[in-house]
């Protein structure tokens, strides 16, 4: 299934990893949010934790057509992301994504935090409250 990607960290424009990922791979980024997720620092980057009542902001990426492949391994393989695998630090999820431009909610991919990773992150983790990377 191709999806857009829902990005909110690291792989935003500006961002260390923008270009190096994403730079000539993408036919529109467009601003979008997440509900149902809060934001914590990494630290060095977010990790989005699924939870009720938050709401974390971010953009919409989607890839050219001949791209897409390609940027799910090396998206997988940037936010150590390995299906069924344990130790994974994130896990790749399909959620709606609202748009801030006029339009529908989207599905897209997001990467949240792995169940061991959200439960450290909750206990004693740094909460991004303004749920923006960009402004914490």
């Amino acid at each position: 299934m191709t999806l857009p990607f829902f990005v909110y960290g690291t792989l935003l424009p500006g961002e260390v990893n923008h270009d190096l990922f994403l730079r000539g791979r993408t036919r529109s980024e467009e601003p979008g949010r997440l509900h149902g997720a809060v934001l914590y620092d990494g630290p060095g980057y977010p990790y989005a934790v699924e939870e009720r009542g938050g709401t974390v902001y971010g953009g919409l990426v989607t890839a050219l057509p001949g791209e897409y492949e390609e940027l799910l391994v090396a998206l997988d393989r940037l936010e150590e992301y390995a299906a069924a695998d344990p130790r994974s630090l994130y896990e790749r999820v399909e959620r709606e994504v609202i748009r801030d431009a006029a339009g529908p909610p989207v599905r897209a991919w997001v990467y949240v935090a792995a169940p061991a990773v959200a439960a450290r992150l909750r206990a004693r983790g740094k909460l991004i409250e303004s749920g923006d990377w960009r402004v914490r």
